[in-house]
This record gives C-alpha cells, sequence and structure tokens, in this order.
C-alpha cells in the first residue's frame, strides 16, 4: 500500500484527466471521472491476473494500435472541450453539467481512457507480481487482491484532487472570463495529455 500510494500521488495522465474534467464540469464530475478509471484499471487488473497483458508485450504492432488509439482520443476530447460553446445563457438552458446523462458519458470516457492506455498494462505486468507470494497457491487471486488494493488507493487519491480542482472551480465561476477558461484550459491539457502518450 505504500508503494501504491507513492505511486498515485504521482502526477500522471489519471490525475491530469480528472482535474481537466474538475475544471470544466466541477466536482462531481471530476469524482465520476475517478471512479470510471477506478473501473479502467480494474479492468486491466483482470486482464494482468488471467496474462492476458502479456499480448501488449509480445505484440509490439498491438501495442502501439491501443497506444495511438488511446492518444487519438485524448486530442479529439480536448479539441471538442475546447471548441465548445461558452454562451452561458445557452448551456444552461440546453445543458446541465451535473445532470445524469452528462455523468454517464464522462464516466464513460474515463473508463475508455483508462483502457485506451497500454501502458497501465504493461505497468500491472511488472508492479503486481513484485508483490505475489509465490510461496502459495491461487497466484491469479493474489494479483486481482493486489489490484484491488492498488486500485482503491488510485482512486481514493484521484477522488480526493477531483474534489480540490472542483473548489478552484467553484472559486473561479466568481471571475470574469471564466467560461473561456472552463472550456480552453481543461481542453489544452487533454491535447498535451495526448501528445505526450503518443511521444512517449
Amino acid at each position: 500500500m505504500v508503494a501504491a500510494l507513492a505511486l498515485n500521488i504521482s502526477p500522471g495522465p489519471d490525475m491530469l484527466y480528472v482535474i481537466s474534467r474538475s475544471l470544466e464540469l466541477g466536482r462531481r464530475a471530476g469524482v465520476v471521472s475517478a471512479f470510471g478509471i477506478g473501473v479502467g484499471t480494474l479492468v486491466y487488473t483482470c486482464i494482468t491476473a488471467i496474462g492476458m497483458s502479456a499480448i501488449l508485450v509480445s505484440l509490439p504492432v498491438a501495442f502501439e494500435l491501443v497506444k495511438f488509439g488511446g492518444a487519438a482520443y485524448l486530442v479529439y476530447l480536448g479539441i471538442r472541450m475546447s471548441l465548445a460553446k461558452t454562451d452561458v445563457k445557452a448551456s444552461s438552458r440546453t445543458s446541465d453539467p451535473t445532470s445524469g446523462q452528462r455523468l454517464r458519458s464522462v464516466f464513460r470516457q474515463g473508463v475508455t481512457t483508462n483502457i485506451l492506455n497500454p501502458k497501465v498494462a504493461l505497468f500491472f505486468l511488472a508492479f503486481l507480481p513484485q508483490f505475489v507470494d509465490r510461496s502459495r497457491d491461487a497466484f491469479a487471486l493474489q494479483m486481482i487482491f493486489l489490484g484491488l488494493l492498488f486500485d482503491t488507493s488510485g482512486t481514493s487519491v484521484n477522488v480526493g484532487v477531483a474534489t480540490l480542482a472542483g473548489h478552484v472551480n467553484e472559486s473561479l465561476k466568481k471571475r470574469s472570463g471564466f467560461t473561456r477558461f472552463q472550456k480552453l484550459v481543461p481542453g489544452i491539457i487533454l491535447i498535451a495529455l495526448g501528445l505526450l502518450v503518443a511521444l512517449r
């Protein structure tokens, strides 16, 4: 848990994604995106436990396809966010950022963003086995348990980050020019994140 917490509090793609969502749509959306990322992490935990993530290591083409697909998805989200209309009156009439439909969309995007990052699979493949007790049976169950611990730590950190970024969102609402900031800056963060994923 110490190792997991140390890794989870280090700024990374997941944390930046949560921050961008919290700045754009507020605390609730940030928390929902954190749980979406958590579900994506659970998917990779199960994949790692049954050994399928080794495919990404043995097949470089598969790794590159997933990597660039995820990068393109992040850039797409960032561009769409940056170019969104900033008419406050219109947006208040047509779209509530905390509506159930909007939050479900944010949740799905959080899951997709995490799953389309193949380095999550490689990380789990390298990290989790270091803490498995090889003298015991049920290797896959141990991996799943360790993955759940890591995911719990990561989701807790991201929820905390979403809460802090949500408070920033609330304080900035009182300032002129916030509406444009609310779309442009989080969008730029996602575009930069997509480029970072593609180039690393």
